[in-house]
Order: C-alpha cells, then structure tokens, then sequence
C-alpha cells in the first residue's frame, strides 16, 4: 500500500499540469475575487485575451513548467450580447457586482454569437480557492513536485556524502575514523533545523538552495550506519581474502562491500527522504524554504493556517494530510524493506 501511495504521488508530480485544471506556471492563476471560496464552487468566467500574448512553447515546457496563460479571467454573474460587444454584470463579492462592457475588438472575436460564446467557460474549483483566489486542487498537485523533488536531491546528496564518509572511517579506521566521527558528532550536536537555517543563510533561499541544505544536513545518520556495517564487514572472511590477494581498497570497497550493505542503505534511504519532506514543509512554513509563488504543501498551510479559526479548514488540511501520507507511505515502505532483509525474522 505504501508503495502504491509513493508511486502515486510521483505520478502525480510528473504530470501535474496535464491533471490540473489551472495549467498556468506554478498555478499562480489569481482572481482576487474569489478568494476563499468552499469545496466544489462553481463559476462562469469571461476569458479577455491579453494585449501581449504569450509565446507558444513545446509539449515538454508545458509538461514540466505550464503553460503561460493567454486571458484575463473576469468572474461573471451574467451577460447580454450587444450590436457593438458583450456586457457582463462582473462578481466582485457575494451581492456585489457592477457592469462591465467589452467590444468584439477587444475580445478578438467577430460578432458571431458563437465565437463571443466561447470565451464564456465555467469552472469548478474541486478543492476551492485559497486567499488569493488561486485553485487549490491544481496548487495541491504542483506541490507534490516539491516534496517529491527534496526528498530524491537530499537522499542523494545525502547518502552519497555519507556512504563516502561513513566507508572511509569505518575501512581505515584509527585517526582517519577519529576524525571523520569527530565532525559527524559536531553535527549530530547541533539540530538539524537550525543547521538548514545556517546553511540556507549561507547558501540563499529558493528552490535549488533549500533541497542543497536538506542534503547536506542529513547525512550524518547514514555515515555512522555505514561505518558501523563496514566495519563488521571487513572482519568477514570473503574481505580477508580479497585483501590476501592484494586487491585494491577500492576494488574491494565498490565491488564486496558496499553491495553487501545496500540493504541498511535503502532503509536509511526511505528514512532520509521522509525526513527531508518534513523538513521542508517546516521550512517553506517558516518562510526559509521554497519561495512564493510556487506552490509548496509547507507554504500552503503557512498562508492559511488562520483559516481554520475562519471556518474555512480545506486551504490548511489538505496540504497537511498530503505530508502525512506521503511522509507515513515512506516510513511504512522502510521498515517493509527492513523487515525484508532482516535474516533474523526469517523463517
């Protein structure tokens, strides 16, 4: 199940514009007038294209970046066709609205009905809309590329700083342990969220910077895992004999080693990477992480946690519920694998 949850959500990141129904870059689509609005809300729209137009882009910008939006979306509680143009009574709040007139000229359009037609759409807002009038469910989807793109930079990063940290203390030992385990307890000293803010200050904030400061502060779980696996390792015969007939440290490192432990090494990486999602919510919440306006499940919540005294809870739980399931999915999938490669609990 939490294979299918895992496999789900980067599905989902992949192709988020496509499932989105606001498809514009980081679907950052405002309109201001409807702000906070419920579940399933529904609304006719006016679509008035812009005096510059956006470039047209290849099927993989829009797959991976969106697609530039071409209209003003004006919200519409009615119309009426004129000789000239079309005039819309425009919803500013509920009992609030004034008339608005706009010539085929501006609209691009001639006077055929249809074509006038067409730029009328109604939109459902499945999840409804945050404070700036912005369509949750497509923010929702966009921001899993977030939790998803942290979680695999910072294991990398991570467990390959490790493995090469915790391989060389654990293969040499004496001082060169002494002094690789002397900065791994520095570190395990200091608390990884202020060592991201220390880093983050040093480095920048944005969305390279803060996956860059999650790796880098995490990898010192996997060094002492490592080091404690090889240094079992290398006392076992298969290593002695390799070393009796003169192979290279590095050959026996990379070829009778370290697929000896990948085990421990997938375990710890499940591990790493529902810390890293954490941590970046934490931080997009703070306002140190992922930077407006792209989409994070963490700046979500941030942006409308006062919306639960409000009555209007979705804007801050749905987020919420997402970093708990994904962050659940991906413990459950490392004591699975645990469990797995454990001989001991084996019949």
């Amino acid at each position: 199940m939490a294979s299918l949850v895992i496999a789900l959500v980067v599905l989902v990141a992949i192709f988020a514009y496509p499932l989105a129904s606001d498809k514009s870059p980081n679907a950052n689509k405002m309109v201001v007038e409807l702000s906070a609005k419920p579940i399933g809300y529904k609304k006719t729209f006016l679509k008035v294209p812009k005096a510059q137009q956006p470039v047209s882009t290849s099927f993989l910008e829009r797959l991976f970046f969106g697609t530039p939006d071409a209209y003003h979306w004006i919200p519409i509680n009615g119309w009426v066709l004129l000789a000239d143009g079309i005039q819309v009574r425009h919803y500013i709040d509920e009992g609030l609205e004034d008339n608005l007139k706009y010539t085929y000229k501006e609209l691009k359009v001639s006077a055929q009905p249809a074509e006038v037609k067409q730029l009328l759409v109604t939109k459902t807002y499945l999840l409804g809309t945050d404070r700036y009038g912005r369509d949750i469910y497509s923010r929702l989807l966009i921001g899993a590329r977030v939790s998803i793109g942290v979680g695999i930079i910072s294991v990398l990063l991570s467990l390959t700083i490790g493995i090469v940290m915790g391989t060389l203390a654990g293969w040499y030992g004496g001082w060169v342990d002494y002094l690789v385990m002397w900065f791994v307890n520095i570190l395990w000293a200091i608390p990884t969220l202020l060592l991201v803010f220390a880093i983050t200050l040093t480095i920048g904030k944005g969305f390279w910077e803060i996956f860059i400061a999650i790796g880098l502060s995490s990898w010192v779980s996997a060094a002492r895992l490592i080091r404690g696996q090889v240094m079992q390792i290398k006392e076992l015969d298969f290593v002695v004999a390799a070393k009796s007939l003169g192979f290279r440290d590095m050959r026996i490192i990379f070829k009778h080693i370290l697929p000896n432990i990948a085990g421990p090494i997938t375990v710890i990486a499940a591990s790493n990477f529902a810390t890293a999602i954490l941590v970046e919510a934490g931080l997009s919440f703070l306002g140190i992480g992922v930077q407006p306006p792209m989409p994070s499940w963490g700046l979500m919540i941030k942006e409308h946690y006062n919306f639960l005294i409000a009555g209007n809870t979705m804007a801050a739980l749905l987020p919420g519920i997402a970093i708990m399931l994904l962050v659940l999915a991906f413990n459950l999938l490392g004591n699975a694998i645990r469990d797995m490669l454990d001989v001991r609990h084996q019949k």
